[in-house]
């Protein structure tokens, strides 16, 4: 028997809203979507919406209005069939802190009707090894840290081979070594062919992985697309640093370059979004002027960038 296909939207979202009871709009109306083999970056502030949306998109819970598909299938009507494709991770593990990390994962395969229980001592030992976890695997699961606790979390949505991976806040805990190596290994899984989406609340973060994002403020969808494209948009920043800020702000305003802030002695603005001047005609047109330039530099937009442009807030930059 042949597997499944996957089609080229893995996740397919129309309308999708979520009204809590007293009238608490936690999403509205979001269309979303996913391409096949992409590493999808769903990016927003804690509390805008994504975990809700997740939730929703795995049939946990069932929305006020809209649909979603997940691998060509409605959602929660086809979870059957669908969800043995699909890894996830939400919210943080529920692990048997009784249990070693090693016993918890045999517990949590052994709860798949279709997983294959000849091969579940060496997918369990493979999951764990993919998760740096071979040394703790004896250890009792309370006795882990927050991020070990999301490492063994993770080694559980992958204890089979996945069409679709779901991950929500996947380096929450983790010190900066911890979040190097989980980025690694989603490229790694995105170059074996599995569609990886991946909430965040870290700019930094979804800029470094992923391919596509979806940025989301209170409940709504601001922007989706592929990553450069979206940081394309984004105007980037001059910098000069100079001792003369007043004199430099002046000549840099009178060319077109808007937003200007002085800081010590860096002055930094925004070049336009169109017909931008030559930096080297603004470094050129500083020197003219007497200004005793040190150090001049462009710095190009950022998802950050994209996210104040839409919304006028700041954001997370990195954990």
């Amino acid at each position: 028997m042949q597997p499944p296909s996957v089609p080229d939207t893995v996740v397919e979202v129309r309308g999708l809203t979520k009204r809590y009871r007293g009238g608490q709009l936690a999403v509205d109306g979001l269309d979303l979507d996913v391409p096949r083999g992409s590493v999808f970056g769903f990016l927003g502030p804690n509390g805008s919406g994504k975990t809700t949306t997740i939730r929703m998109l795995l049939g946990l819970i069932e929305p006020s209005a809209g649909s979603a598909r997940l691998l060509g299938e409605s959602m929660p009507a086809a979870a059957r069939e669908v969800l043995p494709r699909v890894g996830a991770l939400i919210e943080g593990p529920a692990l048997y802190g009784f249990l070693s990390g090693r016993d918890n994962l045999l517990r949590f395969d052994a709860a798949d009707p279709t997983a294959d229980p000849q091969t579940r001592a060496a997918r369990v030992g493979e999951a764990l090894e993919r998760v740096g976890l071979t040394a703790a695997a004896r250890r009792k699961a309370r006795t882990y840290s927050l991020g070990m606790k999301q490492r063994l979390g993770l080694a559980a949505a992958l204890l089979r081979p996945r069409d679709l991976l779901v991950l929500d806040e996947p380096t929450n805990g983790l010190d900066p070594q911890g979040m190097r190596e989980i980025r690694s290994l989603v490229r790694e899984l995105s170059d074996d062919g599995t569609t990886v989406f991946l909430s965040s609340h870290l700019l930094d973060e979804i800029e470094q992985v992923c391919t596509h994002a979806a940025v989301m403020s209170r409940g709504r969808l601001l922007a989706q697309g592929a990553v450069d494209e979206l940081v394309a948009g984004a105007r980037g920043r001059l910098v000069v640093t100079t001792a003369d800020t007043g004199n430099a702000a002046r000549v840099l305003r009178e060319h077109g370059v808007t937003g200007l802030t002085v800081v010590g002695d860096r002055v930094t603005g925004e070049l336009p979004a169109a017909e931008a001047p030559d930096p080297a005609d603004l470094n050129a047109a500083l020197v003219r002027s007497g200004v005793r330039v040190r150090a001049f530099g462009t710095e190009h937009g950022s998802l950050e960038d994209v996210f104040v442009a839409l919304t006028g807030e700041g954001f997370d930059v990195a954990g």
